[in-house]
């Protein structure tokens, strides 16, 4: 039996780039398909190599460049094109914006069936820093870093193959070792640096992310604006005499920090949920301040990454419910009840539900913290949790808020949502695809009034998108 040849790829010559896609992507069309290329702008005509070809839509790699975009400007981060991190360094901020609302607004329309005749869109908020915003970030130890084009390229043996720093775009196993992140304000980069330079010279092993061994996994970097820091080392294997020596040196080396923390992780797979943090110094948590509230942030806490525009994101939330202070409202995957308690003195019950119960806790906590006696925080699934009994028992919503994951809601929740018969929806989304087909399920009973953008992510393709809803009156 002969085995079917695959056809080559093609090579396609002067392709211009005339927009941009989902996933920080641009696009063209060639041949009545559409193009996908990442790290392109709309403007550079370009030869690209097809690495994927499908019926109605291709994906390649830019091989040779003939004219750049006179939209572009030069990227600050010399990782850009290979971490994938901030994908749209090189568009201008304004351009920036501008896509995310083009994003918002086509997805509302295509999928939400939204007539915008109807609806009163505010401007995108944009972020008045659009560097250092993040006050979160999470590195992976490597013993087999990425190696970069010029060190492949150069046939000297490398000796330095641990890296510390972030996954190359759909590789679990690749990480790329991080020079200078421009996500978080420093001292972010001077601990990553220390600590990966501290354990090369003491010869502390690496992870092997295919294997699942090594000492040093994972370091988690947080701070506030006012200034408190926590660092977080996650270790792959149970080696007091060595995690003692590591968590020593960051302690002598950053006597300031906040907090100080170490995580046992010894199973394949990376998530933190199940497992105690160890408290090795400091506070056991970071206080983050909005407005008049204060929220304990854990190692493990669930925060808005970019705090500054977070408080932007809950104020419109806040002007979209246009609370009066007699409503019960229902807060649907409140995570750790940053949303509900940010609402709680406008309304006369607040009710939170997540299906994690460590973020419940911590809601719980954060309330018991402000004073708050008009809390409610339930876990459990969503769709199983919030339900008729529920409400019979606590009371039907005035006003629903909802902010789901990226997958949007479940069709057992929108419909139970058609239910409750709430006067008021308002839905943030990280996913503005969802959000619209969520919206489209909504549309019988609930009209569209506004939406506004938040942009809690510059220098990337992602945006956060709030809708306001109103029941229809029959």
């Amino acid at each position: 039996m002969t085995r079917r040849h695959k056809r080559p790829l093609p090579l396609l010559e002067r392709v211009e780039i005339t927009g941009v896609a989902a996933e920080g992507k641009a696009l063209a069309r060639v041949n009545d398909k559409v193009l996908f290329v990442p790290f392109a702008a709309p403007g550079d005509v370009l030869d690209v190599q097809v690495r994927k070809a499908r019926k109605h839509y291709m994906e390649g790699e830019v091989v040779n460049v003939h004219r750049l975009s006179s939209m572009r400007v030069e990227p600050l981060c010399e990782h850009f094109g290979t971490c994938g991190g901030c994908k749209w360094q090189h568009l201008p901020y304004e351009k920036q914006l501008e896509f995310k609302q083009q994003q918002v607004t086509d997805n509302l329309e295509r999928i939400g069936k939204l007539n915008f005749d109807h609806v009163e869109v505010l401007p995108i908020a944009g972020s008045d820093k659009t560097t250092f915003y993040r006050n979160k970030m999470e590195y992976t130890f490597s013993d087999r870093r990425w190696l970069t084009r010029d060190e492949i390229d150069s046939a000297r043996e490398i000796e330095d193959q641990q890296g510390l720093g972030l996954h190359i775009p759909g590789m679990f196993d690749k990480v790329l070792d991080i020079k200078k992140c421009w996500l978080q304000e420093d001292p972010s980069n001077d601990i990553r640096i220390a600590i990966r330079d501290f354990a090369r010279e003491e010869g502390l092993s690496f992870f092997n992310l295919r294997a699942n061994e090594g000492l040093l996994r994972n370091l988690v970097i947080r701070n506030t604006p006012e200034g408190q820091l926590m660092v977080l080392m996650i270790f792959g294997q149970d080696d007091r005499i060595l995690i003692d020596k590591v968590m020593g040196f960051i302690d002598r080396r950053f006597p300031d920090l906040h907090s100080l923390a170490y995580i046992m992780n010894t199973k394949r797979n990376p998530s933190m949920a199940d497992l105690e943090p160890v408290i090795y110094k400091g506070s056991p948590y970071l206080e983050e301040k909005i407005e008049d509230l204060i929220f304990e942030i854990g190692p493990k806490s669930f925060f808005q990454t970019n705090s500054l525009q977070a408080r932007k994101l809950y104020g419109i939330v806040r002007d979209f419910a246009a609370l009066q202070g007699h409503e019960v409202l229902y807060d649907l995957y409140t995570g750790t009840g940053t949303i509900a308690c940010f609402l709680a003195p406008r309304v006369d019950k607040v009710l939170g539900i997540e299906y994690v119960e460590e973020a419940v806790a911590h809601a719980r906590s954060n309330a018991r913290l402000n004073e708050l006696e008009n809390t409610i925080f339930l876990a459990g699934e969503m769709a199983e949790v919030f339900n008729e009994e529920l409400m019979d028992k606590q009371g039907y919503p005035h006003v629903i808020v909802t902010d789901p994951p990226r997958a949007g809601m479940h069709p057992k929740v929108v419909k139970q949502i058609l239910a409750a018969g709430a006067d008021r929806i308002v839905y943030v989304s990280c996913n503005p695809a969802t959000q619209a087909r969520d919206i489209e399920l909504l549309s019988g009973r609930y009209q569209v009034s506004k939406s506004q953008a938040v942009d809690m992510f510059p220098q990337t393709q992602h945006v956060e998108n709030v809708v306001l809803l109103k029941r229809v009156r029959c």
